[in-house]
């Protein structure tokens, strides 16, 4: 399983639309990914969570993901349309 592939599941087994959910992979460095989580804006405050608490779990399981896995660093930009 790739880390876009258990991004995308843990994300849309938090909101009401997974359709709607988009997860994309880009290159910042040799040695930095950066995942783009982009929800709806109505399921925005099922991902952010009360006081942040969804989002900053989000992104400890991914890190944690990434390191099992020995992947390269990750950073985590979750967005709305």
């Amino acid at each position: 399983m790739s880390i876009v592939e258990y991004t995308d599941f843990l994300v849309k087994s938090l909101v009401k639309n997974p359709e709607l959910v988009k997860v994309d992979c880009f290159d910042a460095d040799e040695d930095t990914k950066i995942l783009e989580i982009i929800v709806p804006d109505d399921d925005m405050k099922l991902i952010i969570g009360k006081n942040g608490k969804n989002a900053s779990a989000i992104r400890t399981l991914i890190q944690a993901f990434a390191y099992v896995n020995k992947l390269p660093k990750v950073r985590i930009n979750i967005d709305a349309y």
